[in-house]
């Protein structure tokens, strides 16, 4: 009967094994810019791979994602598209100003499903096309750069009646993509793909036309405290993250 003995301990050992990483594995829940959300998509499988932790990403414009954390949403960690958003967070009282970084800095593009509409120098916008879609700039950080584009430009005027808001840069992108819209600002991420733009034409926007599109992470009051919400955090800032983010044109 040794043998059965034997076999049993190895048993309840092996099971307590499995059980023990169980509990110690969870879910942090994190608010994603929409510009980053398909990056994060990226991210976010590494880290689950890496660490056992599972993801749940919650993607939507900066502005309406903050209004959604001042209401109550239990969102443990936040991937803003700037930096503005998560220090008003932190002066609020609703993150931690230790925690606050930024991962990323983003491009905004003059995009095209169309391949040769969009010239390299984005005269595009002074022709005679039909609509531009751009995120609401008082919700989306880069929707706001690509106002400020227009403005240093001396668009705006000719334009206006043009424009085709989205309530996030990924609504944008949708309208461009599926022909609404001939053209639009979106970030460079949602059409990059391996360190090249997959389809269409584009012009890459210079960056001293807007504010800098710098995005912080920080983590939420719900977040403190939780392994697998500050080991996230902590995987943003690692080098196999930061290869991801540089392939979808992230600086």
């Amino acid at each position: 009967m040794k043998w059965i003995s034997a076999w049993l301990r190895v048993a309840l050992v092996a099971t307590w094994g499995v059980t023990a990483l169980g509990a110690r594995a969870d879910t942090v829940t994190v608010a994603v810019a929409a510009s980053f959300s398909g990056t994060a998509q990226k991210v976010a499988a590494d880290f689950t791979r890496a660490s056992g932790h599972e993801v749940k990403l919650v993607p939507g414009a900066t502005g309406k994602l903050y209004a959604q954390i001042k209401n109550g949403a239990p969102f443990q960690v936040f991937l803003s598209a700037d930096d503005e958003t998560p220090s008003r967070l932190v002066k609020e009282g609703g993150a931690l100003a230790s925690s606050q970084f930024t991962y990323a800095t983003g491009r905004l593009v003059l995009w095209s499903a169309q391949p040769g509409l969009v010239d390299h120098q984005g005269q595009v916008l002074s022709t005679a096309f039909t609509r531009l879609a751009i995120a609401d700039p008082k919700l989306a950080p880069y929707g706001a750069a690509a106002m400020e584009v227009l403005a240093k430009r001396g668009l705006l005027p000719s334009v206006q009646t043009r424009l085709v808001q989205g309530e996030s840069i990924a609504q944008a992108y949708q309208f461009v993509a599926t022909g609404n819209a001939p053209l639009g600002f979106v970030a460079l991420s949602q059409v990059m793909r391996n360190g090249q733009i997959e389809q269409g034409s584009a012009w890459r926007v210079p960056a001293e036309l807007h504010q800098p599109l710098r995005q912080d992470a920080v983590l939420l009051q719900a977040g403190v405290g939780q392994a697998a919400a500050v080991a996230f955090l902590d995987y943003l800032r690692s080098d196999a993250a930061r290869k991801v983010m540089q392939s979808a044109g992230y600086e």
